[in-house]
């Protein structure tokens, strides 16, 4: 029998991983409520025609592929076979894909609902996604997505709302970030400036790789996707811009920069009201190369960590016109809660005392001092205190190992002596220190 294992790209998550995560999900979980947003949940499995072309080429290519069911291959053109062309073979025998991201699937659900739901609809959603990425120090095949989203209003006040929570989440979770901020309509209007509005998705590909290739890579990628000297040393100069009132004095040479501009402005109106406690900056290199953005976008990264994005998002006016609903608003980000456990844990921000771990071991040392733990135990659970009891009045070094192993911070012992006094035994297994005190007295210091 071969070793058993799991497909490269996906994780076994112990108990103590899920609960940090958790912690992450809960953290999230309760700003998203806070700010009036309702869960949904999707399927796993969506249409691949719900899918396709709504990511780029380069999405495409990474969407998971799920073969129809049955004989899949009797239907198939044998000449596709045979020409071994992987494009049309895939269109013959797959209809399904796993999702991609959770915006996609959410336009959907909004279409398909619209007689069901109250506008602007507000929903959040924390559900894993699928990539058929090359796996990589935080990057996955398989990871999970916390969205939120408005559909429903062209009012830029949920631009403002959504990096709000991009702020309060990362600062209950005590990790310092930046937010950048940019508007895909700016954009647009450097390729119009450029002269190469036609080459606006070859131009923001490009730019979305900046980070990663610096911009000597991405004027090469600019020149081999057909873009001209004069136009790239365009791009580059406008690229150097860091605030919106230097880059209005090139909006003679384009009505979607000024709008732009004054989207970002209209924005920081609303946003700085209340201000933030993490930086939040414009960043003109900012692409977000997703299709369907059309506005605002955002992009957060950690500081202290050599990690890609965390979070990112914006504003999306054409996504479920694709599905047949024209006139249809959205905007949203997503939380990388993989990329932010990942942040976490280096640099050492996860609480020491995770409330969903167990706090509370009970040992008894014969039968009926076992039973009279178990109903000491009862009293624990109905007072709020992670409890367990080992299962078997057996060897004290065998109970004692178990919670050692389960990292418990307490024990409490219970013989003969405890059961007639009323006064049980706990100890502190981090200092070894042991006291008699009641069980009222161990919820009142336990709770």
């Amino acid at each position: 029998m071969s070793k058993p294992s799991i497909p490269e790209g996906v994780r076994d998550f112990s108990p103590e991983v899920v609960a940090k995560r958790n912690y992450i999900f809960d953290a999230i979980k309760k700003v998203f409520v806070k700010y009036g947003f309702q869960p949904i949940e999707t399927p796993t499995l969506e249409k691949l025609s719900t899918l396709t072309g709504k990511y780029g080429d380069e999405g495409d290519k990474l969407l998971f592929k799920v073969l129809n069911n049955g004989d899949f291959l009797a239907k198939t053109d044998p000449s596709v076979l045979e020409a071994k062309n992987s494009s049309k073979l895939v269109s013959q025998i797959c209809d399904r894909g796993l999702r991609y991201d959770l915006t996609v699937p959410f336009a959907r659900y909004v279409v398909m609902h619209q007689n069901e739901i109250a506008f602007p609809f507000k929903r959040y959603q924390i559900q894993p996604v699928w990539r058929a990425d090359r796996p990589q120090r935080g990057r996955y095949r398989e990871f999970y997505q916390c969205d939120v989203d408005v559909v429903g209003s062209n009012s830029l006040v949920y631009e403002a709302e959504l990096v709000q929570i991009y702020d309060e989440v990362f600062t209950n979770l005590g990790l310092d970030v930046v937010i950048k901020v940019n508007n895909r309509k700016i954009l647009f209007g450097m390729a119009e400036a450029a002269g190469i509005p036609d080459k606006f998705m070859d131009m923001t590909v490009a730019i979305d790789k900046l980070d990663k290739i610096g911009w000597d890579g991405v004027a090469k990628e600019l020149a081999g996707r057909g873009i001209g000297e004069e136009a790239i040393e365009t791009i580059r100069e406008l690229l150097t811009i860091n605030n919106l009132t230097d880059l209005e004095k090139f909006g003679d040479k384009s009505d979607s920069l000024l709008r732009g501009i004054q989207e970002l402005r209209t924005f920081h109106e609303y946003f700085d009201f209340k201000g933030s406690k993490n930086e939040v900056r414009f960043d003109i290199t900012l692409a977000r190369g997703l299709n369907y953005y059309t506005g605002c976008i955002f992009e957060v990264a950690a500081k202290g960590v050599k990690m890609g994005s965390i979070g990112g998002g914006g504003r999306y006016d054409d996504l479920t016109g694709v599905f047949g609903l024209k006139g249809v608003s959205g905007v949203g980000v997503s939380f990388g809660a993989d990329r932010i456990y990942d942040c976490l844990a280096e640099l050492d921000l996860f609480p020491k005392e995770n409330q969903q771990s167990l706090k509370l071991l009970f040992v008894a040392f014969d039968a009926e001092t076992h039973r009279f733990a178990f109903k000491c135990l009862n009293e624990t659970r109905a007072a709020g205190i992670n409890s367990e009891i080992y299962p078997d009045a057996t060897k004290l070094k065998k109970q004692m190992d178990y919670a050692n192993k389960r990292g418990v911070p307490y024990v409490c012992l219970i013989g003969s002596d405890e059961m007639d006094s009323g006064l049980l035994t706990l100890k502190n297994m981090a200092t070894g220190e042991q006291e008699k005190i009641s069980i009222a007295n161990i919820i009142e210091k336990l709770a």
